[in-house]
């Protein structure tokens, strides 16, 4: 489970992904289906979250890692790099970001 405190030394993601309602819920299979099958496994991998707008329009997608290293080599593994050529395929966009948190209240 994620832990949100700024004193952690973790590196945080966050990705959104544009999509339609027509999309969404196949998306979030794939998304399913990457965490469970790959990237849960995957070395300094901690805990994600998936969250979906009302209208079925976004996907949010909140991920912690023990390093950036580890999300940035994780990405790079061909495993990966097949998986988000699908993803792209069922989104008009999507976009990882790496954060510090800064505060928590």
């Amino acid at each position: 489970m994620p832990r949100i405190d700024a004193a952690n030394d973790t590196q945080t993601v966050i990705t959104t992904f544009e999509c339609s309602p027509g999309t969404c819920a196949d998306l979030l299979d794939a998304l399913k289906s990457a965490y469970a099958e790959f990237i849960s496994q995957q070395t300094g991998f901690i805990a994600a979250g998936l969250h979906v707008n009302d209208a079925q329009t976004r996907i949010a997608n909140y991920s912690q890692w023990q390093r950036r290293e580890d999300f940035q080599a994780m990405l790079r593994s061909e495993e990966m790099r097949k998986r988000n050529r699908e993803i792209a395929g069922m989104c008009t966009r999507f976009e990882p970001v790496m954060y510090d948190v800064v505060g928590v209240f």
